[in-house]
């Protein structure tokens, strides 16, 4: 089986030809940052968006940016012609391979830059008609969720949870208010009304959920950003997770319990069609700027 291409530092490669060091910083701390951009029959899903967060991100951890963003969606579509359809593209920057393993910062290393294209899996049909299970849990992450980190431990032990038990997300609660899922956005829904977390350090803005808001507000769907206490989560008429391999997902079941009627509502049912209108016009327009 040939192994499947992709780029890394400045060069497009098989996967399998490629070596990392064991000093990265990548590797020794979990020090860099990535993204994932969703790509339905060739053209990326806000690629431009995706790569103004991945600079917000290395602003956070003071790593510098090899790329403009024209530069990076360059590369993005490099990539792409070797890998048609609908596909994930992953994208990896570590601080790089420093003369010593030592915490500090170092300057002046050139980063470790990778890029991955995976078959993207978009929701089933019977979890979209159906809509999915979650569980609960403490937001037990440290306090800079809104970096999107690689080092995802805290993440990976908050997806276990769920996974465990065969849901599908774990939805967090801090300090009795509710962050976001283990790999997901959340919105709840009250009386038509949809809410979502505020825009701070202890979430991750997704893209799909800044899409969200803009879709909501062109298809008149009212939608309010603020904290959402953890009763009206668990009191919701509805619940949604949203990602850029999710797109929008109904949540019927929470910790065993039913969620509104058990079924995907009336406003999940709106936000999805929007959104798939939204993916439509992108595939017509055949531009990474839509």
């Amino acid at each position: 089986m040939t192994s499947p291409i992709a780029y890394f530092n400045g060069q497009l490669v098989p996967v399998d030809q490629i070596s990392i060091s064991p000093l990265d910083r990548g590797f020794l701390f979990g020090d860099g940052v990535y993204e994932v951009i969703p790509v339905y029959e060739g053209v990326p899903l806000r690629a431009r968006e995706h790569f103004e967060r991945l600079q917000r991100s290395m602003d956070e951890i003071q790593l510098a940016n090899p790329h403009t963003v024209d530069e990076w969606i360059g590369i993005v579509e490099k990539l792409l012609a070797r890998h048609p359809g609908n596909q994930s593209v992953y994208i990896h920057v570590t601080r790089g391979v420093p003369a010593k393993r030592d915490h500090a910062l170092p300057k002046g290393l050139p980063p470790t830059v990778m890029l991955m294209c995976f078959p993207l899996a978009s929701p089933s049909k019977e979890a979209i008609e159906n809509g999915v299970a979650c569980v609960t849990a403490r937001d037990f992450r440290w306090e800079k969720c809104h970096v999107k980190s690689i080092s995802l431990l805290g993440n990976v032990l908050a997806r276990q949870l769920s996974a465990e038990v065969g849901a599908t997300e774990t939805i967090m609660f801090r300090n009795g208010f509710l962050t976001e899922a283990s790999a997901s956005n959340v919105f709840v829904v009250k009386n038509g009304v949809v809410a979502a977390p505020p825009q701070d350090n202890l979430i991750l803005l997704g893209i799909t959920y800044d899409l969200l808001t803009r879709l909501a507000a062109e298809g008149a769907v009212k939608l309010e950003i603020r904290p959402v206490p953890e009763a009206e989560v668990r009191s919701a008429d509805e619940v949604w997770l949203t990602s850029s391999t999710k797109e929008v997902l109904a949540v019927t079941t929470l910790d065993g319990k039913p969620v509104g009627s058990g079924k995907p509502g009336p406003v999940f049912k709106r936000m999805h069609a929007l959104f798939q209108e939204h993916k439509a016009k992108l595939a017509r327009r055949g531009t990474v700027a839509a």
